[in-house]
């Protein structure tokens, strides 16, 4: 296997904690509310504390891993991890399982933030957009295989076992990273920052137009993401009738286009160039929000819905890999830092996208489609407004 396929895979691997981990235990949340003595609601905050992990352990990721290397923080948060993830599987209560899953995330978000770093201390050796889009195909697997694999592990042993085979892919990770990952920051470019220097820079990154032009648009895209992932159980299975044993094949699809449309975007970014690209992409994601919501105001089979959340679940194959990018790549420095701000921008936003999902929950799929329309809009209105 090439240096660069390797890298690729490895740095995918990482990428693909955070799916992993949320999409494997989605349609297990009314067996855990069960067990737990609380409802589905109760059930749904082990969610909510994983997107604020997420959120706020990249702000804490990138600046260790600008002033550490890439390294040490990253087999750090894979053991913690690991072992979250093991204690997770033998939670008793739902506090328990609420604080646990709070960690889990905190310690994970560390592969996403040091994948994105890497993808820019190479990009002298390698073209960061080909190897964004063949990290985006093996992380993109996580969510085809995900849904399907974590049904099955529930029905065959229960929703435990989901967080047992968690910690194995926690474990598996730590072992090849140790192996095979190389140290992609040199101790003369790491920076040696106070607290005080660390939040300088990340008020910096705030106020430079370049990162937060994009930064803001992945943001707002991915908001639309991640209300699918908050909306879409109840809306499939509930709303459509899907049954929850299939309801991983139709989750799947989506991220098989994700996949299949970031194999296109380094060609795409190649011939046309990347600003243009990412703009045909949230311009997209904007059109397919839209007729998502009219589909929906107008009964629109469930045919017709779901194309429409299909192509845009496929057209963030466009907006993430080419965003990250572009975002990063003018910040060499601290491109740790600038990973970690970017991450927590667009985990916000899917935090208020996924709480706006639930607050609007009336019974029908209109809050998840009214949703993601605004994500769309917003993002192409961003765009085009901070790009001038």
């Amino acid at each position: 296997m090439s240096r660069q396929n390797r890298l690729a895979l490895l740095l995918g691997l990482l990428s693909a904690f955070a799916p992993l981990s949320i999409d494997m235990y989605l349609s297990s949340l009314p067996d855990i509310g069960r067990d737990m003595g609380v409802g589905i609601d109760g059930a749904q905050l082990t969610l909510a504390a994983y997107f604020l992990g997420l959120g706020v352990g990249q702000l804490a990721h990138g600046p260790l891993a600008d002033r550490l290397g890439r390294r040490p923080p990253l087999f750090v948060g894979l053991a913690v991890y690991t072992l979250a993830s093991a204690l997770c599987a033998m939670a008793t209560s739902i506090e328990a399982l609420i604080l646990l899953r709070l960690f889990q995330a905190l310690a994970g978000c560390a592969g996403m933030v040091v994948a994105r770093a890497i993808v820019r201390d190479v990009a002298h050796e390698i073209d960061p957009i080909k190897l964004m889009s063949r990290l985006m195909l093996v992380m993109g697997v996580a969510p085809i295989l995900a849904p399907l694999m974590g049904g099955y592990l529930a029905a065959a042993f229960g929703w435990r076992a989901i967080f047992w085979f968690l910690a194995g892919v926690g474990a598996l990770a730590l072992v090849c990273c140790t192996l095979f990952l190389p140290e992609t920051l040199t101790p003369a470019k790491r920076q040696r920052s106070s607290v005080l220097a660390i939040l300088a820079s990340y008020l910096s990154l705030l106020r430079d137009r370049r990162f937060m032009a994009t930064a803001m648009v992945s943001g707002l895209t991915m908001g639309g993401m991640f209300a699918y992932i908050s909306g879409s159980p109840f809306v499939f299975i509930t709303i459509y009738g899907v049954s929850p044993e299939h309801y991983g094949l139709f989750f799947g699809s989506g991220a098989a286009g994700f996949i299949l449309m970031s194999q296109f975007g380094g060609r795409m970014a190649e011939r046309f160039g990347r600003d243009r690209v990412f703009t045909w992409g949230v311009a997209g994601v904007a059109a397919c929000g839209v007729a998502l919501t009219g589909f929906v105001l107008m009964g629109a089979p469930f045919l017709a819905v779901y194309a429409s959340i299909v192509a845009y679940i496929a057209l963030l194959g466009l907006v993430v890999p080419i965003g990250s990018v572009l975002a990063i790549t003018p910040f060499p420095h601290i491109a740790g830092t600038a990973s970690a701000l970017l991450g927590t921008l667009q985990f916000g936003f899917g935090a208020i996208a996924g709480s706006m999902v639930s607050a609007l929950h009336n019974g029908t799929a209109l809050p998840m489609a009214v949703t993601l329309g605004l994500a769309g809009v917003s993002a192409i209105t961003a765009r085009l407004l901070l790009t001038r």
